[in-house]
């Protein structure tokens, strides 16, 4: 077991608490590195989804994670950092230009969205920002002569320093998780800083953070800004993995999508953005297995167990059935939404954190560490 003491209050705010931390994320930046080098073509691409998702999931857990701010609208803000690459790029505007530019100007309207939202809390703000990407959906299929509606828009390949970096290249690759590690190291250093603290007071209680002086209405406003523009920067790397973009990639549903990541992974911690966008984006491939070789096992499984032809076909056709029904993946995801909040409400990265400190203190480890506090309502907390 590690025992650190504290001597100077810089321990608190230090970026690596001890030299574990070095030896442990520099391994994992070398498989990072080598990662193309050794991995098939198709596990880098999911890889990179990975890295869109998990900037992404940054993003939110600033604004839900730690500002208690809830959004379903996340889709509309990826939509407007997307469209906007594919509408510069028509004037031939250099990459790290519209990159910016989709940032900044999704930042923007995602800080004239928080200033209605002021006065909205729960279920009403949720209702708040699924209206807005209804809003920004609709839009994006109406004003045809910027976004040529639902015919959709191709995006070109990034020209970058005179050179080429397709979509599928390690270039893109290398490029995209470089954007992550920054947005992640942003996301540290800003919840070391004073308005980071104003967050997490919000988040804890805004008529504390109201006592101690925080400008509430800015803070909620200055948040919601900041996950705008990192989610519009995923846009724009979003827009170039697909290269083609329409309104009706953009639903609902991957909102849904992107409150999943943090709730699966973690609410609480960056780490839970990694995590949670690796189990998102790895659902797929698992409905893919479930659709296509699911059924014929099942067969197989039949007649191996003495089960005539005809029933053994009738088990496989209703199997797969069941496995290309639709709506399947929404069932999926609720049963998983379901399964976290009353099983496992930390996350992944919790499930992570009891593990570790299982065999940390074993065999004085006890159930009780991790036991749920009583969580107070507004009324009792402000007493």
């Amino acid at each position: 077991m590690k025992f650190l003491f504290k001597t100077d209050y810089e321990d608190d705010i230090r970026l690596f608490p001890h030299s574990g931390y070095l030896w442990t994320y520099g391994t994992l930046l070398i498989l990072i590195a080598a990662a193309p080098h050794f991995l098939s073509s198709y596990l880098v691409s999911q890889l990179v989804f990975v890295s869109i998702y998990a900037i992404v999931g940054v993003a939110l857990l600033i604004l839900t994670g730690f500002t208690g701010q809830a959004s379903l609208g996340h889709a509309a803000f990826l939509a407007i950092g997307a469209y906007t690459t594919a509408y510069l790029q028509q004037f031939g505007v250099p990459f790290p230009v519209y990159f910016l530019t989709a940032g900044l100007l999704t930042g923007i309207i995602g800080a004239i969205v928080g200033f209605p939202a002021l006065r909205l809390h729960g279920i009403y703000l949720v209702i708040a920002t699924i209206s807005f990407a209804l809003i920004v959906e609709e839009i994006l299929a109406r004003w045809e002569s910027v976004t040529h509606g639902n015919e959709g828009l191709r995006v070109k390949t990034i020209q970058m320093l005179g050179t080429t970096v397709p979509r599928d290249s390690p270039g893109f690759y290398y490029l995209c998780m470089g954007v992550l590690i920054f947005v992640i190291l942003g996301a540290i250093n800003l919840l070391r800083s004073p308005t980071g603290r104003a967050f997490v007071a919000i988040r804890d209680s805004e008529t504390a953070a109201k006592s101690m002086g925080i400008n509430v209405s800015l803070y909620k406003v200055k948040s919601f800004a900041i996950s705008a523009a990192i989610t519009g920067l995923a846009g724009c790397l979003f827009a170039h993995k697909l290269s083609f973009i329409s309104p009706e990639m953009f639903t609902l549903q991957l909102s849904i999508e992107f409150i999943m990541v943090i709730l699966i992974g973690g609410a609480f911690s960056l780490h839970g953005a990694v995590l949670g966008a690796i189990f998102i984006v790895m659902v797929d491939p698992f409905l893919t297995f479930l659709k296509d070789d699911i059924p014929g096992a099942i067969a197989n499984l039949s007649l191996l167990l003495g089960a005539g032809a005809e029933r053994a076909a009738a088990i496989e056709k209703s199997s797969a059935a069941f496995a290309s029904a639709n709506g399947l993946k929404g069932a999926i995801y609720g049963f998983l939404i379901m399964a976290f909040i009353l099983f496992e409400p930390l996350g992944l990265y919790g499930r992570w954190l009891k593990i570790k400190l299982f065999f940390q203190l074993f065999p004085l480890y006890k159930r009780a560490t991790f036991k749920r506090q009583k969580i107070y309502v507004k009324s009792e907390r402000n007493r």
